[in-house]
């Protein structure tokens, strides 16, 4: 199906907040030190408000995310961190959302070969969100380009999205897709796994891979898929499964371009539940995720699942987080890895403060240690949401969404921040 609307706006780029702002942390925890510092604190205005995606750097090593709100309009921007000789970074407003191309981008964006940047919208438009996609000028603009798609193929897109070796962009959608079969998911459906088919004219064509059904099919699934070398795609759905508490999926293509879809673990509680962010591999193949509830004490976990010899996906729980939210609680992000194996992650509340914290997991004889890198003060930073990004040289870059108090603007609370971590 061709995509029904189309926005092109050349050179619409609002460049227009700089605002840079250091503030130094030194912080202990256990025998190591770490030095924590706040790239940019967002004031909830033009510059943005409540950045709930991961960071991507381009190759200069500059910093891309979106912010859920803010901006010239109150829907939320593109921005951009530029580091300075002196160590500071300079924020940039790449472009503010207005409703009709897009309200509240709440994901991570991905760049493809050509420097284009692509993201999507969890509303706007149709009222339904949309993939967007932003192409660089040579007089340093950008020109965005907006699809939006009937809801039968999907909509309310809040995860980022997946790029093929041919420039086909993967995505999901927690609604819409009510075309299944059967289930217990009639209108508006309970989501599924979208495709946009770059056409050889520059056009694109949308496609819906994959339709969930609710029960024990799974449903609402709100995280970005990952490929293996095979062209499978791997993802997780929050809610469903044998036990109705979310899944693991895997989606291998079929030679007449259908799909299949293969649940690889049901979680039942004790080893997560609902799964919100996506997934990552080791070099044997393993899988990795996080839960935000569930595990031993309720606060969710850190699982690995490993394929059997027989074909059947078992699953560990490398952490449960605990009950008193020490070592943080509700983990809503993907994993990253260190080059020694390390995982980190980060947790939306719990640690020392009750604002979240970064952790690490460290693979020591015998186990797993779960250790806090950070724990989040509520000042400039609370409540980070979004997964964290590691640079060539192992430091640790993420978001704060700022802390759940109304309107930061007018409760003099923080609206989220950009922030370093070097180990």
């Amino acid at each position: 199906m061709t995509l029904k609307k189309l926005y092109g706006a050349a050179g619409k780029i609002l460049a227009v907040t700089t605002m840079t702002l250091i503030i130094s942390l030194m912080f202990v925890q256990g025998a190591g030190a770490c030095r924590y510092k706040t790239l940019f604190a967002f004031t909830g205005w033009n510059d943005g408000n409540e950045p709930l995606g991961s960071l991507i750097f381009d190759q200069s090593g500059a910093l891309y995310g979106t912010a859920y709100g803010g901006g010239d309009y109150g829907h939320g921007v593109i921005f951009k961190l530029t580091p300075n000789g002196d160590g500071t970074w300079t924020q940039s407003v790449l472009h503010s959302f207005d409703f009709p191309d897009g309200d509240k981008p709440s994901a991570a964006l991905i760049f493809d070969a050509s420097g284009k940047l692509y993201g999507t919208t969890l509303i706007g438009g149709w009222d339904e969100g949309g993939v967007f996609q932003f192409t660089p000028n040579l007089d340093g603009s950008w020109s965005e380009t907006m699809w939006y798609d009937h809801p039968a193929n999907g909509y309310n897109p809040s995860s980022s999205l997946t790029l093929d070796a041919a420039g086909n962009l993967y995505g999901t959608t927690k609604v819409g897709m009510w075309w299944y079969p059967g289930g217990d998911c009639a209108y508006p459906g309970c989501g599924g796994v979208f495709e946009l088919i770059r056409n050889p004219d520059g056009s694109w064509s949308d496609k819906g891979l994959l339709a969930f059904g609710g029960g024990e099919d799974g449903k609402w699934p709100v995280a970005n898929l990952i490929f293996d070398a095979a062209g499978n795609l791997y993802s997780t759905a929050s809610a469903g499964g044998t036990y109705g508490q979310g899944l693991v999926f895997e989606l291998m293509p079929n030679p007449d371009g259908t799909w299949t879809k293969k649940v690889l673990h049901s979680f039942h509680g004790k080893d997560g539940s609902a799964p919100s962010a996506g997934l990552i591999f080791d070099e044997k193949g393993n899988l990795y995720g996080t839960t935000p509830k569930g595990g031993a004490y309720g606060g969710g976990t850190v699982f690995k699942l490993t394929l059997g010899s027989d074909g059947i996906w078992r699953a560990q729980v490398l952490h449960s987080f605990a009950a008193d939210g020490a070592d943080g609680v509700a983990p809503y992000s993907s994993l990253v890895r260190d080059q020694k194996g390390n995982f980190y992650g980060t947790t939306s509340g719990g640690g020392t403060e009750g604002y979240g914290t970064v952790f690490k997991l460290k693979h020591k004889k015998g186990g797993w240690t779960e250790t806090v890198v950070h724990s989040f003060k509520n000042f400039p930073g609370a409540d980070p949401y979004a997964g964290l990004t590691l640079d060539a040289a192992g430091n640790l870059y993420g978001t704060t969404s700022g802390s759940d108090w109304g309107d930061c603007r007018y409760h003099n609370g923080p609206c989220g921040s950009v922030f370093e971590i070097t180990p």
